[in-house]
């Protein structure tokens, strides 16, 4: 069994989200992912591994190629293996608890509009030039 409390397991910081990595079981993770208001994830895939977000307190938008919706407590989102996906914050604190599993964690980045200057890796652009985001 493993138990935890979101709330007392919450860390924020002004300058990014913060996501604090609760515990490790079989092929996947549990996470506390923390937001100030305006925060925005970069816009990434897990080409090997379900990512589930649950909105605790706060909100905010999930964006995919192919639709926004809105993230509101009580809410949560399912991203299948490699869905490309980005999370913009609201204008209060949010406060998700995250679910990954699979049999790799590893994100590619596309873009991020929420980091001016932010450049792709060299090992994400192959994986988009062969795997392109539909607009």
């Amino acid at each position: 069994m493993h138990a935890f409390s979101v709330v007392s397991e919450a860390e924020f910081d002004p300058k990014k989200h913060v996501e604090k990595i609760l515990g490790k079981i079989e092929d996947g993770d549990v996470t506390v992912a923390c937001w100030e208001p305006g925060q925005i994830s970069p816009y990434h895939c897990h080409p090997h591994a379900t990512e589930i977000y649950f909105c605790f307190e706060g909100g905010g938008t999930m964006r995919t190629p192919e639709k926004t919706v809105a993230v509101k407590p009580g809410g949560f989102v399912v991203h299948p293996p490699g869905e490309v996906h980005e999370y913009a914050n609201g204008p209060q604190r949010t406060l998700l608890f995250r679910v990954r599993y699979g049999r790799d964690m590893a994100a590619h980045h596309a873009a991020w509009r929420g980091r001016p200057g932010w450049t792709q890796s060299a090992p994400d652009a192959p994986y988009y030039k062969s795997h392109p985001v539909r607009a």
